[in-house]
């Protein structure tokens, strides 16, 4: 049986550049309980493939896991921007390359057990290359890499990032399905 909850009551626990934390109380059957929250704008995640299966991937350093990771690019959705509109411009400053075809792979969830952020996916083909336009405070290399060789790592475990693995699995069965 699926129980909905209802908001109480919300306060602002943290008010960031990126997130916002609110404390929640909430009724469960009638029955107080806490929910802590935390709310993100959103963002958009797209793996570049070229002709020959080769996907596109960055690594860069990533403080909350003290360590650097194998990634889609990906960023935040501005303000007044859509998920492909974001999709678009994070491939073209991350990785230097535009694309002529697009396809949505819809939404993913990334832990909606305390966190509201929707991260959009996207698959982008027909590539062109240029220089690659980092935000100022972002450092990371462009890596290529033949996609059944990136679905052999995901596999072995070697891709902990869950965003990187669901644009793995799904541009994978795409392309194997076409």
């Amino acid at each position: 049986m699926i129980v909905t909850e209802k908001k109480v009551n919300s306060s602002l626990v943290y008010d960031g550049h990126i997130i916002k934390v609110f404390k929640d109380d909430v009724s469960l059957e009638g029955k107080p309980a806490v929910r802590e929250v935390v709310r993100h704008k959103g963002a958009a995640a797209i793996l570049a493939i070229d002709e020959n299966q080769n996907a596109y991937f960055v690594e860069q350093f990533r403080y909350p896991m003290d360590k650097a990771l194998f990634e889609a690019s990906a960023g935040k959705i501005d303000e007044g921007e859509t998920p492909i509109e974001c999709a678009k411009r994070e491939l073209f400053e991350e990785c230097g390359i535009t694309a002529k075809k697009w396809t949505e792979l819809g939404p993913m969830y990334s832990s909606p057990g305390f966190c509201d952020e929707v991260i959009y996916l996207f698959m982008a083909e027909e590539l062109s290359f240029s220089n690659p336009n980092p935000d100022e405070d972002e450092y990371l290399d462009i890596i290529k890499m033949p996609l059944p060789e990136a679905l052999s790592l995901l596999r072995k475990g070697k891709i902990p990032d869950a965003k990187t693995q669901v644009l793995i699995l799904r541009c994978a069965d795409i392309l194997e399905h076409r």
